[in-house]
């Protein structure tokens, strides 16, 4: 049986659309931080059930309700998640964790080390210079792990109303065309694109 975990990081409030129909059919949703509004976490809670840990900028009083840390069990697989990853202060290998889970940088990661998977989604909110926008997704099997990094398709709407805004734009902008991300898509997705990275692991 298959798996289906959504993730997403640093929404800073912001609950974009693209999101939503990226994160459709998990089975779970974990957001590793930075969530911003309570009401971010309400519209992923109908979606999934939905795991969130406590960003640097979560300092309102609802915020304190979430953990720093959190340990999410899927199957027979431990996925460990903080925001931060610079403050993990364990050994995942010794902890037997199948991942680690973090926000904050706003740089989608795949990475495996010592067979453990570090998965960082990346922001799915308000831009940070020109790092893409982005949600992970990861397919579960027994203890393999396909994660892919979806990037959300919200330049090609922004410009669409940017040209009508203008008329059509000037030359120069026609000729540009919309912005591009740092790191072009290698496959289609439904919300965007998405980066694939498959990841076994050994019983």
């Amino acid at each position: 049986m298959k798996t289906h975990v959504g993730v997403i990081s640093d929404t800073h409030g912001l609950l974009r659309p693209e999101a939503v129909v990226a994160l459709k059919g998990s089975n779970v949703i974990i957001h590793a931080g930075d969530v911003g509004r309570p009401e971010v976490l309400d519209g992923l809670g109908q979606i999934a059930p939905t795991y969130a840990v406590r960003g640097n900028i979560d300092t309102e009083a609802w915020a304190m309700k979430l953990p720093a840390t959190e340990a999410v069990k899927v199957g027979p697989l431990v996925l460990w998640v903080l925001h931060n990853s610079a403050e993990l202060d364990l050994d995942p290998v010794a902890a037997k964790f199948a991942a680690v889970i973090c926000g904050h940088s706003h740089k989608p990661s795949i990475e495996t080390l010592d067979r453990v998977l570090y998965l960082n989604p990346g922001s799915a909110g308000p831009r940070r210079f020109r790092l893409p926008v982005t949600v992970a997704r990861l397919s579960i099997v027994g203890t393999i792990i396909h994660p892919e990094i979806v990037e959300l398709d919200v330049y090609a709407q922004r410009w669409g109303r940017q040209m009508t805004a203008r008329g059509g734009g000037s030359p120069l902008e026609q000729r540009r065309g919309p912005p591009t991300s740092p790191r072009p898509p290698v496959a289609s997705a439904g919300a965007g694109s998405s980066w694939l990275n498959p990841i076994a692991r050994l019983p």
